[in-house]
């Protein structure tokens, strides 16, 4: 996971903004708002979600399933399809 390694910064922030939408959508639950204002809270976090896992999805295709001419490796493509099954569940 060198790639988590060099982009750590970056990532971290996008977890700790994340944190801080989840703790958004638990003070909304907790202050009684409206359904629509929890709900476009928890869209933001599911848009963040998704937004982190391709950043590390896209990473990891790049630094550990493509060879060193640009190809997919010969076993990258079954590595592949199962970190994209993964992320769809």
């Amino acid at each position: 996971m060198a790639h988590t390694q060099r982009n750590k910064k970056n990532l971290l922030n996008r977890v700790r903004r994340l944190r801080g939408q989840v703790n958004a959508v638990e003070k909304a639950l907790n202050e009684g708002q409206e359904c629509s204002a929890v709900l476009q809270t928890l869209a933001a976090c599911r848009g963040a979600i998704n937004s982190l896992l391709a950043e590390i999805i896209e990473g990891h295709v790049a630094h550990h399933l493509v060879d060193a001419k640009g190809g997919l490796r010969r076993d990258g493509a079954k590595e592949l399809m199962d970190v994209v099954r993964a992320y769809l569940k």
